[in-house]
């Protein structure tokens, strides 16, 4: 019996097993939306943890002053240099004054404070913030993942001076736009501000300006970062391809964005005089809001033209860099070897001549010391305190706790004694990398890694070191341009032999350390 053909209107079958995990664009727009739920975080846990303050702070909106205070780092910041650290907190404390009049001066600006160094996040090690996400890789795995954030950093400045400067996150929480394209977003920003100026709502015209000056700041700041890792290694930017095009791309942003702002320019001055006098507070309150676009957009402009002037220098600035860092003179001072120029030729000594030699090298060794100043009261009271009892013995020593570190070394001991053993040609002519090779395989599978490894290493030999910590022999290795012929390692062929070291004249040169 044939069972009937399957049609197009037959149920659908439910999977036994478990759904799979959406693709990687929809996981990804996933994690952009939890990185970008972590940002705010932060602000969230001002609200939570002002219970933990001393005193009765449950009146102040916490993430509030937040949000002003990453605005005011953001507004104050240069290209060059950030915004300083009291003249934020003195532009807080009327945002905080209003929160609670009736509260002391002195409440205000420890609120203000506090707000601000937990926006560094200045208890932890590197001033960073911390979440942790999940995603689903191309197999399907749930994997969580580490997402490091800052809002506000403190950047060192030309002067001397500590500055602060908001990061690329703290620009997204505070235009409450995230993960988005720099230039798509200011375009975007500023076709709405011409719309909405041209409509007349003057008050949304102006939350648009502010915005695209946000995107102006962020857009510097990619750059400064650029120039700052260029000037620290020039090998680590791609001055090849990446940077040209966007230095390219930002010049164009900039004259785009320089004659539609001085249309908007324009038109929001024609609204203004346009406006009728007289009484109406409407017809005020309009006026003003133009009045503030103006300025808003007269800084759009300035921070635009600070940034064609950075961008212009970015060039020369790349080549002066390249060639300070490639003609640089390499160190001439050569490192210390505090076992065999020190320690091994001193130990035979006897210590009338050994400490001449001591106290010589850990005079200079040790960096010089800045003496502590002494007050006048605290010497009288250093000379008037009877001295204190002390023990004879000494106090008590603490029992320490011991743990054994467990040995996660590959290769055991006798892996290594065999290695060894096999590497001991004192009384053999030298041989081929590749039989040495074979023969470990057949000792152990494990043991051809160790002898390639010990065999690379002698390639270059310390000879130096050897000599003068008192090695009778030395194993080298000489590459004589034959290629390896292995399963399992390629690359030369070296020749591997053991070397005698001249005692007699490692024994003269050690009789001579005075």
């Amino acid at each position: 019996m044939t069972s009937p053909a399957p049609t197009d209107t037959a149920p659908p079958q439910l999977s036994a097993g478990p759904r799979p995990a959406q693709g990687p664009a929809a996981d990804e727009g996933l994690a952009r939306r939890l990185r970008a739920l972590a940002c705010t975080a932060p602000l969230h846990d001002l609200d939570v943890r002002k219970a933990n303050l001393a005193g009765e702070y449950s009146v102040y909106a916490m993430a509030e002053v937040a949000l002003a205070a990453i605005d005011l780092v953001t507004l104050n910041m240069d290209f060059d240099t950030g915004a300083d650290h009291d003249q934020i907190v003195a532009r807080l404390l009327p945002r905080v004054a209003a929160q609670a009049p009736r509260r002391p001066a002195a409440e205000h600006e420890r609120v203000a404070r506090w707000v601000l160094e937990n926006l560094i996040n200045v208890g932890s090690v590197d001033r960073g913030f911390r979440a942790v996400y999940g995603t689903f890789g191309t197999d399907g795995v749930y994997t969580r993942r580490d997402y490091d954030f800052k809002l506000i950093e403190e950047v060192p400045g030309y002067d001397g001076t500590v500055y602060l400067r908001t990061t690329d996150e703290a620009v997204n929480v505070l235009v409450g736009a995230l993960d988005t394209d720099v230039t798509s977003a200011q375009i975007a920003a500023e076709v709405k501000l011409e719309v909405l100026i041209n409509r007349g709502r003057l008050a949304d015209a102006q939350l648009a300006a502010e915005q695209a000056r946000y995107r102006t700041v962020q857009y510097s700041e990619t750059l400064r970062r650029t120039l700052e890792a260029t000037r620290r290694n020039v090998r680590a930017v791609d001055w090849l391809h990446t940077v040209p095009d966007m230095i390219a791309e930002a010049l164009d942003h900039v004259a785009d964005r320089y004659r539609h702002e001085n249309a908007i320019l324009t038109n929001i001055r024609k609204a203004r005089d346009e406006a009728e006098t007289g009484a109406d507070p409407k017809t005020a309150e309009h006026k003003r809001r133009a009045a503030e676009l103006v300025d808003i957009v007269k800084d759009c402009i300035r921070r635009h033209t600070q940034l064609q002037s950075r961008l212009l220098e970015a060039g020369p600035l790349f080549r002066a860099e390249q060639d300070r860092q490639a003609f640089a003179r390499p160190t001439a001072r050569t490192g210390l070897d505090l076992y065999g120029q020190l320690v091994a030729p001193l130990l035979p000594l006897p210590v009338q001549s050994a400490i001449r030699v001591t106290d010589a090298f850990f005079a200079r060794g040790t960096g010089l010391r800045t003496p502590s100043s002494v007050r006048v009261g605290d010497l009288v009271d250093l000379l008037l305190t009877p001295p204190a009892e002390r023990e004879h013995l000494g106090a008590q020593m603490p029992e320490p706790d011991l743990i054994a570190t467990p040995d996660d070394s590959r290769f055991s001991e006798q892996q290594l004694a065999s290695a060894m053993q096999l590497l001991d040609l004192e009384h053999d002519a030298p041989r081929r990398l590749s039989g040495l090779l074979a023969e470990a395989r057949r000792r152990d599978p494990e043991l051809p890694y160790l002898v390639a490894l010990l065999a690379v290493h002698a390639a270059s030999p310390p000879v130096g070191t050897a000599y003068r910590q008192g090695e009778q022999r030395l194993l080298f290795a000489v590459d004589d341009g034959t290629e390896l012929d292995d399963p399992e390692f390629g690359g030369a062929d070296l020749i591997v032999g053991t070397a005698l070291l001249d005692a007699a004249g490692m024994a003269a040169a050690r009789s001579e350390v005075p």
